[in-house]
């Protein structure tokens, strides 16, 4: 699901307790009817029946945005800078995805130190995104933490190494995009203003002193205690030749797909269910649910990680393919090395782009890519009209594909725990989900558990 850093506007509901009683079984159901335009909430329903599990929803229920038919009728120019508001927190990943359907569907090449600048740009965004849920959002689930303010009275040091971290990818987002959220340099056919050398070259330093707190985050968080819980996931991801997956290449899965972007919709199929406005995706060529993100990357590209986030996954001792979806914050964090790493290299053999933007000539089109936000696959399809308006417009995120494989993880990990205590059981729910990082977790505690037992 997409998050927004606007204002919130919140109605509140009233709880509404029932207890019913069938047959000689009470139920007690406990239910927030409405929570409207609120950023990033979630909730989770778990039904038992007899002291078994019965069903488990997870429901997002924010209002639906209408990012695709705001789109419609807009100058193609406009889409990166419209598409970047819909998450706060992975503008570019928007942003990158627009522009490369666009350009695929006018037959722009932008050039490589344009395609350069543009992974560089993502780099920033993965340090800033993945820094935050590793040391803000996700590891006091590990220590024993009811949140990050209670975790940095015990260990100041850590998080003030995690908000080190993502303060130096924000400083590259911020010079490359023209401002941290949101960021507004990026163009179909390359950037508005590109950095100049030596601009980039100020933040060298502070991107060298990144990369050795990250390696060192990394080993941190490769010494947690991770449950015993495995899934046969159908892992799916990006593949480049040369290249850790970000911005192009194939759409291969783990159990042998190889396809391009154009066929994105034939193989994965958006589907409605009645308990979340997000819409779940699932496979139509197998039915199944499938798993995207740092876990499904590592797994495929493990050997196109930049050298030192290679080394240190040998090290930290990740093996692969992984399937224990707790060891996504290890992922997570070696994909910051890896970003670390990567845009260091970009800097030194940087070359300021001539042009800046590459012409080209609106005229009817279509065009789709995919690139991979922080929390996966991110789908862009386009089709413009003669004058270079938008007349369609698909956006499947990342967080809405993973919905149906997190309802899988929950299912498949409940049986296990369901003689805890509510409290314990929602808490253990909670930290499975987070594993995702999931665009609705803007808070630790995000989810609404709602746990009904029957009788």
């Amino acid at each position: 699901m997409n998050r927004d850093d606007m204002n919130r506007d919140v109605t509140n509901a009233d709880d509404t307790n029932h207890d019913d009683e069938k047959d000689g079984v009470t139920t007690r159901t406990i239910r927030v009817e409405n929570v409207t335009r609120v950023e990033g909430e979630g909730g989770l329903d778990i039904r038992l029946r007899s002291g078994a599990l019965d069903d488990v929803k997870l429901n997002i229920f924010e209002s639906p945005r209408f990012f695709e038919a705001m789109l419609r009728g807009r100058p193609l120019e406009e889409t990166p800078d419209i598409t970047a508001r819909i998450c706060g927190i992975c503008p570019v990943a928007y942003q990158m995805s627009s522009v490369h359907a666009l350009e695929r569907a006018l037959g722009v090449d932008p050039g490589e130190e344009i395609r350069r600048l543009r992974r560089l740009l993502y780099c920033a965004e993965w340090i800033e995104s993945h820094a935050l849920h590793v040391h803000l959002l996700h590891a006091p689930d590990f220590l024993g933490y009811p949140g990050s303010l209670e975790m940095s009275r015990d260990l100041p040091e850590e998080v003030t190494r995690g908000l080190q971290i993502r303060k130096a990818g924000n400083a590259l987002l911020d010079l490359i995009g023209g401002r941290a959220v949101h960021p507004i340099n990026v163009a179909v056919g390359g950037f508005y203003k590109p950095p100049r050398r030596e601009s980039l070259g100020r933040l060298v330093p502070d991107l060298e002193a990144g990369l050795r707190l990250a390696i060192d985050a990394t080993r941190w968080v490769a010494g947690f205690d991770f449950p015993d819980f495995e899934q046969a996931y159908d892992t799916v991801c990006l593949v480049h030749p040369d290249e850790y997956p970000m911005c192009e290449g194939r759409i291969e899965a783990s159990d042998g797909l190889s396809i391009t972007s154009d066929e994105f919709e034939s193989v994965f199929v958006e589907r409605q269910v009645e308990h979340s406005t997000a819409m779940q995706s699932i496979r139509s060529d197998t039915g199944a649910t499938y798993l995207l993100g740092p876990l499904a990357r590592i797994n495929g590209c493990r050997d196109r990680l930049m050298p030192v986030a290679r080394r240190l996954a040998d090290e930290v001792g990740l093996q692969t393919p992984c399937h224990n979806p707790y060891q996504m914050i290890v992922a997570r964090s070696l994909e910051i090395v890896h970003a670390y790493e990567e845009s260091l290299q970009i800097i030194a053999g940087y070359r300021e782009p001539q042009p800046s933007r590459v012409a080209y000539r609106p005229h009817a089109a279509a065009g789709s890519a995919v690139t991979e936000a922080p929390r996966g696959m991110l789908y862009h399809r386009y089709r413009i009209d003669e004058g270079g308006a938008i007349c369609e417009a698909n956006i499947i995120p990342p967080t809405s594909q993973n919905q149906s494989q997190i309802e899988r993880d929950l299912r498949s990990f409940l049986p296990g725990i369901l003689e805890m205590d509510d409290d314990e059981l929602a808490k253990r729910c909670e930290s499975l989900v987070r594993c995702y990082d999931p665009c609705i977790s803007c808070s630790t505690h995000f989810l609404q558990v709602r746990i009904d037992r029957g009788a």
